[in-house]
């Protein structure tokens, strides 16, 4: 007995392959974009913490003569860099002290690389930069 072939053996049809392309393209936003999400948060969370961690460094001769707590603007620095500087995560940051109704604060902007998995495979950028924003204050005697 031989065996009948038939014209389409072996092939793929035109609508699964762009269907199938379209499915990839969809679980790759998904999985990305949820990848980009979790890296934004990443970056909120090191920069409140960096800006907790310099917003502890206070002038201590000022608190010790009673004066309101003033934030050290160079320790602050140093604090804030010690503890980004533990983080593989980080490529950049920025410090700041605005001053707020007569108060200095501390304002640290954290940068931080996602690197796609999926969506670069469609021609997309490989990496996206974020960023995240925190201001601390240090604790006055003040209401």
């Amino acid at each position: 007995m031989t065996a009948r072939r038939t014209r389409d053996e072996g092939r793929v049809s035109l609508f699964l392959a762009v269907t199938m392309l379209g499915v990839l393209m969809i679980i790759g936003v998904a999985y990305d974009g949820a990848g980009q999400l979790r890296t934004l948060q990443r970056a909120d969370d090191l920069a409140a913490e960096a800006a907790r961690s310099g917003g502890q460094v206070i002038d201590r001769a000022a608190a010790i003569e009673g004066r309101p707590k003033v934030i050290d603007e160079s320790g602050a620095r140093a604090a804030v860099a010690q503890y980004l500087g533990d983080n593989a995560d980080v490529t950049g940051y920025r410090v700041t002290f605005p001053v707020v109704a007569d108060e200095k604060q501390i304002t640290v902007r954290v940068t931080v690389v996602y690197r796609r998995h999926m969506l670069g495979l469609f021609g997309m950028d490989r990496t996206v930069t974020v960023s995240g924003t925190a201001t601390a204050r240090a604790l006055t005697d003040r209401p």
